[in-house]
């Protein structure tokens, strides 16, 4: 495996699904902004914490192409459909797991069961985060897919 190439493409197939992500809800697909909803977990100022959720969500991002390459050594092998499964696992992971679990340890979101508080300025996101429109999980998916493929295409053969 090649672990600088893991770096390298890391970073950039990370960069793409956050773009991609804030283009999705800027252009109406959604209304989960990543960057806001990690960045708030720092700041409450959201032009600040738009920057600071990119940077925290390169450097999660990073983490999973890390798994995603650690993946594809104990295979011995890098493909763009093997890459798109482990897509398909990490966005299901990520909706029914990590965003549900959020307002347990967000400062700055309410809960589905507490409700608003005072310093609550983000909704839960639910169940597949549902609460952010009916295409966000589609919207979720397809971009998790096209990381992985990307991983595979760009880790393939080294």
């Amino acid at each position: 495996m090649d672990w600088a190439g893991w770096a390298l493409f890391g970073l950039v197939a990370t960069a793409a699904l956050t773009a991609a992500m804030i283009t999705a809800q800027l252009a109406g697909l959604t209304r989960l902004d990543l960057p806001l909803v990690l960045g708030t977990l720092v700041t409450e100022d959201p032009d600040r914490a738009r920057v600071v959720g990119f940077c925290l969500h390169l450097c999660a991002g990073q983490g999973f192409a890390l798994g995603y390459a650690a993946t594809f050594a104990l295979l011995h092998r890098a493909t763009w459909w093997i890459g798109g499964l482990l897509g398909m696992l990490h966005v299901g992971i990520a909706l029914t797991v990590i965003l549900p679990l959020l307002p347990g340890v967000h400062p700055r979101m309410a809960s589905q069961r507490a409700g608003p508080a005072s310093t609550a300025v983000l909704e839960p996101p639910g169940l597949f985060a549902l609460n952010y429109g009916i295409q966000t999980p589609l919207v979720a998916a397809v971009v998790h897919v096209i990381y992985g493929v990307f991983l595979g295409l760009l880790l393939q053969g080294r």
